[in-house]
């Protein structure tokens, strides 16, 4: 936890009020990076791994790492996505801060640079309000993915887009909200939150986030909130 933290504390958004959190997916609301998973599945795992780590540090434009990357998917069988899925594993404390949150009249929603295939099961597990995510291109004729991206590509802007839209759509200030994630791309809802955090972030991420949190534990979001 970042020592701006006792400093600020009064600034920052209260449980006691509705607000909003919005938070990435891989590697923050879940433990793995799915695209790797995906690329494992295909035997490319490190070449695949290596894009993606380059990719959330900031040293790759985002979408055309994307697009490299799942053009590397292309053959691999729909299913992968049931095998996938099996595997993975919310992060500690995630689905008790959302009960948490959603206690306290508070909406969360996830902007991912992942897939809809996978997180819109996460969604439903988790019980969150709202979601968006990249969709993959699929060919079901042969039941294969196809190597493309359908339709645009969830970006930083889009995340910093969805993180605006979703609090005025519920009436939230923006003093009100939260945006955790760990890449690059979350920069740009992590600047603009009430509170921004980066969440065991790239270490180009942590260097110019305003707070910090270095423990997998996402129920550590709550001490920035009871006050």
């Amino acid at each position: 936890m970042s020592s701006q933290f006792f400093q600020v504390l009064d600034e920052l958004p209260s449980l006691r009020r509705p607000g909003l959190l919005v938070m990435d997916v891989d590697s923050t609301l879940i433990d793995e990076e799915v695209i790797d998973e995906l690329g494992a599945a295909a035997g490319l795992g490190a070449r695949i791994a290596s894009i993606t780590a380059r990719a959330m540090n900031g040293e790759l434009d985002f979408a055309q790492a994307l697009e490299a990357r799942v053009a590397l998917l292309k053959g691999l069988p729909l299913s992968v996505f049931d095998d996938v899925y099996r595997s993975l594993h919310f992060t500690d404390g995630a689905l008790q801060l959302i009960d948490i949150l959603h206690e306290n009249g508070w909406k969360v929603g996830v902007v991912s640079g992942g897939f809809h295939e996978i997180v819109d099961r996460l969604a439903v597990d988790a019980g969150l309000d709202y979601r968006i995510a990249n969709r993959l291109g699929r060919d079901e004729g042969s039941g294969t993915l196809t190597g493309t991206v359908d339709g645009p590509i969830v970006t930083k802007d889009v995340k910093l887009q969805a993180l605006r839209q979703w609090a005025g759509d519920n009436g939230i200030d923006m003093a009100q909200t939260v945006a955790v994630g760990d890449g690059a791309n979350d920069l740009p809802m992590i600047d603009a939150a009430g509170l921004g955090i980066a969440f065991c972030a790239k270490p180009a991420v942590r260097a110019v986030a305003p707070h910090a949190i270095e423990t997998r534990d996402l129920m550590q979001v709550l001490a920035y909130l009871r006050h």
